[in-house]
């Protein structure tokens, strides 16, 4: 069985990460979605709800699997016999960053976790995680960059964050 892992924050998840998941899912057999529990970031939401945002929004791809993870990728990969890293580039502006982590993943993996690259498709080439948060923070319009669900918990998240101040 071909496995792959997505790794990432999703702080939310957008349709370009859908886009990536859908795509490399149709690629191997079991993809794990797999959410960065970075304890040096204050995200905006918890490991636990991404991983709830997660599964909702692929819950109609049954060779799905989300979890949360942290410390090192490739312990993520050994652990669950992973070979193949799968991350999405935007620009050719992400591809620097993305190869300097692919190239310091197949060191630390001693060559048994690579890496491969899909181009993000066009309509959700300007989507990011954090510039869904920005419009949300100014009270803006980012119902075309989430799914309807995804919009609603990131709405409520920042009323509850607007009644905290």
């Amino acid at each position: 069985m071909k496995a792959a892992i997505y790794p990432g924050s999703f702080d939310p998840v957008t349709y370009g990460h859908i886009d990536i998941i859908r795509r490399a899912s149709e690629m191997f057999d079991v993809l794990h979605v797999a959410v960065l529990d970075n304890k040096a970031k204050t995200p905006l939401f918890s490991v636990d709800e991404r991983v709830k945002m997660l599964k909702d929004v692929t819950c109609d791809m049954p060779n799905i699997v989300v979890e949360s993870f942290s410390g090192l990728l490739v312990d993520y990969a050994k652990k669950n016999d992973i070979h193949v890293s799968v991350r999405g580039l935007r620009a050719v502006t992400d591809f620097e960053y993305e190869l300097q982590i692919a190239q310091m993943n197949r060191l630390l993996s001693k060559g048994s976790l690579d890496t491969i690259f899909l181009t993000t498709s066009l309509e959700y080439a300007y989507l990011s995680s954090s510039g869904v948060r920005e419009i949300a923070s100014f009270g803006g319009d980012f119902s075309m960059c989430v799914p309807p669900e995804v919009e609603e918990m990131v709405k409520k998240k920042y009323e509850s964050v607007r009644k905290a101040d």
